[in-house]
């Protein structure tokens, strides 16, 4: 039972601003977004993304349309200096795009940072040191001033450093951080300190950053701080006033709007909330946040499946799947009065119409979903009995996306038939649908083997009746094979792979594997999935991929019938 916290908990007090403005301002356009996944969000992770998983984020931000991008902490490590000089010397960062580093208020670091970035067209130093009281007298033990004196000499050593390489655009960041913590008039003498130190001037604007570090209040209260910094800060048009908030309460994307309705210009965040503790606020849920409400984030999030597949490959955390807007089951209806509201609100929708369908206040199109599982919301009901009974009788464990699609094609089953469907016949609807598939593909044989430092296959098939020997290589042998399927005007996508054991007995000899893929077209629709069951785990993966190859050439013909 939890004790009575009146005693052990200070409640913040809310601030005096008797004449606050943000409740009657509404949100008319985006704010600067800036996105700290490979920074604030890697630091947050069980195993930290490595240089291929960091280089492919990065991509995938800028494919998005981000332009300011914080790569990491230069200062931390050598991986972490390494990766800034790779994406500088390699001309990987595009020329609208700004990268951003994070340092302590500490000169070698500082050094270290300034390091990490020569060479790049424009860079943001973003320098912080924690101004509230219970982090200085706890943490560090400083007065007031010294905390002050920390902040402004760490900017006139940035100002030194970057004044000898001007072929860089130098932006400057500083962030109180713990500012949520504390006292305002503190805040905004360190803050105005540190523009006057750097000479802020509205063609040279510093960029101040008032973060949540810990979010210790109600959304309004922080609205509130940032009203009030922004109302009393000197040189505010010199200032690019930003916000950084976490979620410890759970509130940090109704902090970060209030914030920006309060007078903020810039959000920093992490794609899908992820950071440390309870993470930093979902820049996705905020951008399509706007996006309902008629006002575009300026961000491309039109490919959802591929930006949260890629999320999750190099963070190697999973999205829930009842995550605003993302989750693979946002877009599914249980309730049976769920289901008739929205199929009554697809039948009146016009295509020219606003959106207007209940229960849904985004079109799943609009982020490159499906109408399937939303249309056919029923087939939802009965996925846990078909998973389970053929993990208990035949030990398939379907991944939760391929749970999802069978149990559709369950559903048409006793749509048509009627009555109870038993293990056998689900066993049969799944080995008819996914292992018995042989047109126009089947597979033969394979043989690998090494060829310039990548995977080589000789993959031999029939195609529509012809046996084909197909030469591919790629980074493994799902790689391999799809480009050898490549030469019989096959395209396929491989969205994501699992493999699970199927050992029926405790004679390991009798173990198989059941690799399930996730496949689009090349030009990325088509979605659906394919399954292959082989004792061998690369020959289960390819009778996947050939499935996955078959079942996208029957929707094909399936849409043109229709």
């Amino acid at each position: 039972m939890l004790q009575n916290p009146l005693g052990k908990y200070r409640p913040v007090a809310p601030i005096q601003l008797t004449d606050r403005q943000w409740p009657n301002k509404v949100i008319t356009k985006p704010p600067v977004w800036m996105s700290t996944d490979l920074r604030d969000g890697n630091q947050a992770l069980f195993e930290p993304m490595n240089g291929e998983k960091k280089m492919r984020m990065f991509k995938m931000l800028c494919q998005i349309g981000l332009k300011e991008i914080e790569a990491g902490f230069p200062s931390a490590s050598q991986t972490e200096f390494d990766f800034f000089r790779t994406l500088i010397e390699g001309n990987h960062i595009p020329d609208d795009v700004t990268i951003e580093a994070l340092t302590q208020a500490r000169e070698p670091l500082i050094r270290r940072t300034i390091e990490s970035l020569i060479g790049a067209k424009r860079a943001i130093v973003h320098v912080y040191n924690a101004t509230s009281d219970q982090f200085r007298e706890v943490v560090f033990g400083l007065t007031r001033e010294e905390v002050k004196g920390l902040a402004v000499n760490a900017v006139k050593l940035i100002k030194e450093l970057t004044a000898e390489h001007p072929e860089t655009e130098w932006t400057l960041e500083y962030s109180a951080e713990t500012f949520t913590n504390t006292d305002l008039n503190f805040a905004l003498e360190v803050c105005n300190a540190v523009t006057e130190t750097w000479g802020a001037t509205p063609t040279n604007k510093v960029i101040i950053n008032l973060p949540a570090s810990v979010e210790v209040a109600t959304p309004n209260i922080y609205a509130d701080q940032v009203e009030w910094m922004h109302r009393n800060l000197a040189r505010r048009d010199s200032i690019v006033l930003s916000l950084h908030p976490h979620n410890d309460r759970g509130t940090a994307v109704a902090a970060a709007e209030l914030g920006v309705m309060a007078g903020a210009d810039r959000v920093e965040g992490c794609l899908f909330g992820n950071g440390e503790r309870t993470g930093n606020v979902d820049l996705v849920t905020l951008g399509l946040n706007l996006y309902t409400q008629g006002i575009h984030p300026g961000l491309d999030f039109s490919d959802m499946n591929t930006i949260a597949r890629t999320a999750e490959h190099c963070t190697q955390l999973p999205i829930h799947p009842r995550h605003p807007y993302v989750g693979d089951l946002v877009y599914t209806a249980f309730s049976g009065s769920h289901q008739d509201a929205i199929k009554k609100g697809f039948a009146v929708q016009k295509p020219d119409a606003l959106w207007n369908v209940p229960y849904m206040p985004m079109d799943p199109a609009d982020v490159g979903r499906s109408y399937d599982s939303v249309i056919r919301v029923n087939s939802q009901s009965g996925k846990g009995g078909v998973a389970f009974l053929l993990e208990t009788e035949y030990g398939i464990v379907m991944s939760r996306r391929l749970q999802v699609e069978f149990s559709r094609v369950v559903q048409q089953y006793t749509d048509t038939h009627g009555g109870e469907v038993n293990a056998a016949d689900i066993w049969k609807l799944f080995s008819e649908t996914y292992l018995d598939t042989i047109e126009p593909v089947r597979y033969v044989e394979h043989h690998l083997f090494e060829h310039n430092n990548a995977q080589g296959i000789k993959l031999v098939v029939e195609h529509q009746g012809v046996k084909h020997v197909l030469n591919g290589e790629g980074n493994g042998p799902i790689d391999a094979a799809a480009h050898a399927l490549q030469q019989i005007g096959i395209n396929l996508k491989v969205r994501s792979y699992e493999e699970r054991s199927m050992s029926s007995s405790d004679d390991a000899g009798d173990a198989r594997a059941c690799a399930m893929m996730e496949v689009a077209t090349a030009g990325g629709s088509g979605e659906c999935y394919g399954v292959g069951i082989d004792a061998n785990i690369v020959t289960a993966s390819l009778k996947a991929l050939i499935s996955s190859a078959n079942r996208v050439a029957v929707q094909a013909a399936s849409s043109k019938a229709a």
